[in-house]
């Protein structure tokens, strides 16, 4: 049977950072996870451009005008998002996923997923850096092996 993944060798391509300035105490750390995912991976930092948008709730509209550039290879899309005492944050966090999803789908462009969705701000330091992990870097290392997925699925020519 033949098989087919990605890998982590050096992506092809520019890859852009794409994050909200919104909670930025927690942002700035997932940034800072991506970057530093990405160049130890290869990429070079003149292959990298960090794009900020005000919140979460407008990262898909940017990522859509990112990804029909045709200037990027992929995007890492990061952002963080608190649950409050209303409804507010369902509706934030959802339409960055679904909006972010639909993105990826319309271009073929791997969209990486760095939105944190917490319930308090303990929580979302922990996902950028601290006890859980850096979930920038993540997002970052899952469109590198979606990158290289993608290639392998290229028509052959």
């Amino acid at each position: 049977m033949e098989r087919i993944e990605g890998d982590f060798s050096t992506p092809v391509g520019r890859i852009a950072i794409l994050a909200s300035r919104f909670n930025d105490l927690v942002v700035s750390r997932l940034i800072d996870g991506a970057r530093d995912a990405l160049l130890r991976h290869g990429v070079e930092d003149a292959d990298l451009c960090l794009i900020r948008v005000p919140g979460a709730f407008e990262l898909p509209l940017t990522a859509d005008k990112i990804a029909a550039s045709g200037r990027y290879a992929a995007i890492v899309a990061l952002g963080c998002v608190i649950r409050g005492d209303t409804a507010h944050f369902d509706f934030v966090a959802g339409g960055a996923a679904n909006g972010l999803m639909q993105v990826a789908l319309d271009h073929g462009l791997p969209v990486g997923f760095g939105v944190l969705t917490t319930d308090s701000m303990e929580q979302a330091l922990d996902r950028a850096g601290g006890k859980s992990g850096n979930k920038g870097a993540d997002a970052a290392l899952a469109i590198i092996e979606q990158l290289n997925l993608l290639q392998q699925l290229e028509p052959e020519q």
